[in-house]
């Protein structure tokens, strides 16, 4: 399963082939790999180099992708493969995403395999994950229908660094995504990540206005970089004003790695500090992730501010929604996917083998 062919390429003039699936937009000659390096040209055609092929798989809380508004409290069969088409400089899962190894990719799994390993263990979902989905899209869309023929529904975790038209199937699949929105300059994006701004911002204006996926955002705080007061007000009034403030926005903790690794972790008072900032912008529904902080994990009514969902790491304190997912102060109902009751899954990680027989 490992030289799957891949969609998304044309041949050039000049004998080339052009990969259409990431504005990185890498032009090989034969033999050669794009930048993602997982994507291939073989005999004058791309081929997707990891389809069935994964670094592991995992039984995470929804909670951990992050997720907080999508089936609190249920579990998510976990899963990535190797390599990105960024190339960040802090990189919190460069061991996966940069791996030019590919006897890393252990567990081998078609889409039917997965999608029965999901209603095997109890998974109300499947996330792709670790590292880029984008990258491996053919494989994710498979496994994503196949999961969807079993009841089982599929999320996205991405930089939301991908091209219109394979950004519409792609979505077209999905039922729920976080995106990895990494800043908000451009300088940012090209000298920490090797890509682009504005792209992001058009895949989260393309999921708001133009899909039914359930997305949050997430922001990796990292010191000295894109922590400043002015640009994450600039952050916060984009997405208020053209997502809507119900969406949710996480602000994570940076802790050194890879490349950026002399640098200090994110100290708590700056991830305060953002949320203040996102909650003076008008957003609803601010968190605040790597850290133990009640506060900022507790889901407030939009309406009234009522507590409705509090939560300390990725466990589930308390749970006060009902059937519709409304709250039960006032009948505003909260955005995102909910039941009359939380998930029972709790913070665990649990490795599972799924391979195909």
């Amino acid at each position: 399963m490992d030289a799957h062919p891949a969609r998304y390429w044309h041949l050039l003039e000049d004998g080339r082939l052009q990969c259409d699936l990431c504005p990185r937009d890498c032009r090989l000659h034969e033999g050669q790999r794009g930048a993602c390096f997982v994507r291939k040209r073989v005999e004058g055609k791309m081929v997707l180099t990891t389809y069935g092929r994964s670094s592991g798989f995992c039984i995470d809380p929804i909670e951990k992708k992050p997720l907080n508004h999508f089936h609190p409290g249920s579990s998510v069969l976990s899963f990535g493969t190797a390599g990105c088409n960024l190339a960040c400089k802090f990189c919190q899962n460069w061991d996966i995403s940069r791996s030019r190894d590919m006897d890393r990719l252990m567990d081998t799994a078609s889409p039917a395999d997965i999608a029965e390993a999901a209603v095997r263990h109890g998974c109300r979902s499947v996330a792709f994950t670790y590292n880029d989905p984008v990258i491996f899209a053919e494989y994710a869309m498979d496994t994503a229908q196949a999961c969807r023929e079993r009841g089982v529904a599929s999320v996205a975790v991405t930089a939301g660094y991908i091209h219109p038209t394979p950004r519409q199937a792609f979505y077209a699949v999905m039922d729920a995504a976080n995106v990895d929105l990494k800043a908000f300059t451009e300088d940012f994006y090209v000298h920490q990540t090797g890509a682009h701004l504005a792209p992001v911002l058009d895949t989260l204006l393309y999921l708001r206005h133009d899909t039914a996926v359930w997305f949050e955002i997430t922001t990796l705080l990292i010191p000295g970089l894109n922590d400043s007061t002015p640009e994450l007000s600039a952050l916060c009034h984009w997405v208020a004003n053209e997502l809507g403030p119900e969406i949710p926005l996480h602000f994570t903790a940076f802790h050194p790695d890879y490349k950026l690794n002399a640098l200090p972790p994110t100290p708590p008072a700056t991830l305060t500090r953002a949320r203040r900032i996102a909650l003076d912008a008008g957003l609803k529904h601010v968190y605040t992730g790597n850290v133990h902080d009640v506060a900022g994990g507790t889901t407030h009514c939009a309406s009234c501010g009522m507590a409705l969902i509090e939560r300390d790491w990725h466990r589930i304190l308390a749970y006060r929604l009902d059937a519709q997912g409304a709250c039960p102060g006032c009948g505003h109902l909260l955005a995102g996917r909910f039941g009359s009751a939380a998930g029972t899954f709790g913070a665990r990680r649990v490795p599972v083998h799924i391979g195909s027989h």
